[in-house]
């Protein structure tokens, strides 16, 4: 009995724990800022009064994992290939060269001004380049945005996720090994991102065959189908040594334009699925930070990281590599400013952290502080930002999700 007890204790805790996370949607509906946001800063401060609740790396690395898997399928689903394709060199350009651009910038900020060695600069600067698809999604997800602008950013944070994740890798591979030279950096990278995309793409037709003639019994049936497949092409992809996350995200895009049975039933499915993915990941995330260690030290060099990276170094990275692009020079800065981080940077981080790296802990604390600015500052002024800057950009009605402007 006292395990029936204890049992239902914790699913006690789990559900009050969803329902208060979907009550900080409305409250971050109010305040404009991404809808785990509270969470991730209620988790934080729950570890701090109840240390019981504190989890480790290992679990924060498999949960973020699941969820990013989750994020980024249905992040694919709601660009397509046919919405991407039109907005195809600038989120290459953004999600590949921009994420190595962002990351030495970073880089160099955390060397001369935070005073970081260079090994462990190189691995601030891969943890924080990337933006978030969580927060992107969330932020811009149930807005509609002119133009391309928007394609463009939820693009970019699926296509530079990956790249970050595989630079991150390369980063470890070359602290880990003292004789080694930065070659590992670039050999990791292609290796991950080459095998990721083609198993992505192979995976994506054989999801989008088996949505079309698997005839199932019901709806719900379909559903799990397209999140069982994701599933596959992710561990396919990482036991082959590839990225399990370009491979997901690239499934999605061609899921994304299918004409399948119960089309709407699963894209549904997907994004009540992705958002409580959003909400249990920055959860877990804060329940790894204690505030109240935290000093003013690390509260003041992660702000100052933070403001360099999206006042200075981003701004500097998309300059040139959107100059091609025919875009106005209002959605060419609301670009720059719509990097929003979020739970990518934090579980990058916690591989540094998994792999006992030096300065791995400093590294984390400093990454939160990064996080946490972003998601609330960047993401509380991106409609102030669209309105400012002339990007047409309104809230959608409940199931206009995927209805957005190209």
């Amino acid at each position: 009995m006292h395990e029936v007890t204890a049992f239902g204790a914790w699913i006690l805790l789990v559900a009050g724990a969803v329902a208060a996370a979907l009550f900080t949607t409305k409250v971050s509906e109010r305040l404009s800022v991404p809808a785990a946001a509270p969470f991730l800063v209620v988790a934080a401060v729950a570890s701090d009064l109840f240390p019981s609740l504190d989890v480790s790396t290992e679990t924060v690395v498999r949960v973020a994992t699941v969820a990013l898997i989750v994020i980024l399928f249905d992040g694919g689903l709601g660009i397509g290939w046919r919405r991407l394709r039109a907005s195809l060199v600038p989120v290459v350009s953004l999600g590949l060269l921009g994420t190595f651009a962002t990351a030495g910038g970073a880089a160099l900020v955390a060397h001369w001004a935070l005073g970081l060695d260079w090994t462990a600069a190189g691995l601030l600067g891969a943890a924080v380049a990337p933006t978030d698809p969580a927060v992107m999604f969330s932020v811009l997800g149930e807005r509609e945005v002119a133009g391309r602008t928007g394609t463009i950013l939820e693009g970019e944070s699926g296509a530079n996720d990956p790249v970050g994740i595989a630079l991150m890798i390369g980063m470890i591979e070359l602290a880990t090994h003292p004789d080694a030279s930065f070659w590992i950096v670039v050999r990791e990278f292609a290796l991950e991102l080459s095998i990721g995309l083609a198993i992505g793409v192979a995976g994506g037709f054989l999801i989008g065959q088996a949505i079309r003639r698997v005839t199932l019994p019901t709806a719900g049936l379909y559903t799990l189908q397209g999140l069982a497949g994701a599933g596959i092409v992710y561990g396919v992809a990482s036991v082959a040594h590839g990225s399990g996350f370009l491979a997901v995200f690239v499934a999605g895009l061609a899921v994304g334009d299918l004409r399948a049975p119960f089309r709407a039933e699963l894209e549904v499915f997907q994004e009540a699925l992705s958002s409580l993915a959003e909400i249990v990941v920055f959860g877990v995330l804060g329940l790894t930070i204690t505030i109240s260690a935290l000093g003013a030290g690390t509260w003041g060099d992660g702000l100052l990281l933070a403001a360099a990276v999206a006042l200075v170094v981003r701004p500097l990275v998309l300059a040139p590599l959107l100059a091609p692009a025919r875009l106005r020079r209002g959605e060419r800065a609301f670009i720059a400013w719509g990097g929003l981080k979020g739970a990518v940077p934090i579980l990058l981080a916690a591989f540094a952290v998994d792999r006992g790296l030096e300065d791995a802990g400093r590294i984390y604390d400093l990454v939160f502080v990064v996080v946490l600015a972003s998601v609330v500052v960047q993401g509380a002024t991106i409609p102030l930002a669209a309105r400012r800057l002339g990007i047409r950009m309104h809230r959608l009605s409940p199931g206009a999700r995927r209805a957005r402007l190209t």
